[in-house]
């Protein structure tokens, strides 16, 4: 299975950091936050990664190369404009190939073995679900018996990291467009399931969160 690193955007609410660094460059205790998961991505098993990039891409390709000093093969989806989360992935396409493909987003930090996404698709996706943080408390979808809906409650916060088939963007086009509406229309048909990560996740979406990051990242130590 190949993996995808979402690195595309601008992360505008982390400036100043971020006017002269590309956001997943944003050092967590010293470590890029694109890093933890590439060598997470490594340790799990995974050989194969594609990262796309737009804002200051050049410097996460150039940081990264071809992936060899981490044990993986990296290829690299440039986007000359940020195409969203769906957008991005189907331009990448070309590159992840036929079977399903996990996906990460980049401005996370999470202790998730990957190792447990590895295994076969039965659907159109699998969603990695967390309990909702303080900034999101009202969740995105609802999770009973291994299958999420758009519809039910209590619901839970979609963590980012996903196992999508590339058939749930047959029939889209290029540019820019957002997941979230071909998850729902997937889940409409019943052809999303998903499963609950009960360790530690962090959107690293401001500085307060990177904070909480590398105070995490300092307990572990």
């Amino acid at each position: 299975m190949k993996a995808m690193i979402l690195a595309a955007g601008k992360g505008e609410r982390m400036r100043p950091l971020t006017l002269h660094t590309p956001k997943p460059l944003i050092r967590a205790a010293g470590v890029p936050l694109i890093e933890y998961h590439v060598r997470a991505l490594a340790a799990a098993g995974f050989r194969e990664l594609v990262i796309n990039h737009a804002w200051l891409g050049e410097q996460i390709a150039a940081y990264l190369g071809d992936g060899a000093r981490f044990g993986v093969e990296i290829s690299y989806s440039p986007e000359a404009e940020p195409l969203e989360t769906g957008g991005g992935i189907r331009r990448a396409l070309p590159l992840l190939g036929e079977a399903p493909f996990l996906v990460v987003n980049g401005d996370i930090w999470t202790d998730c073995d990957f190792a447990g996404l590895r295994r076969p698709l039965a659907g159109l996706a699998h969603l990695l679900l967390v309990d909702n943080p303080a900034h999101h408390p009202q969740g995105d979808f609802h999770l009973q018996q291994g299958r999420v809906d758009d519809g039910g409650q209590p619901r839970l916060t979609y963590s980012g990291i996903g196992v999508f088939s590339p058939a749930l963007f047959a029939g889209t086009g290029e540019g820019a467009f957002k997941l979230a509406p071909l998850l729902r229309r997937a889940m409409a048909e019943g052809r999303v399931s998903g499963e609950r990560h009960a360790g530690r996740w962090v959107d690293v979406g401001t500085l307060e969160r990177l904070a909480e990051v590398e105070r995490i990242i300092k307990e572990q130590c």
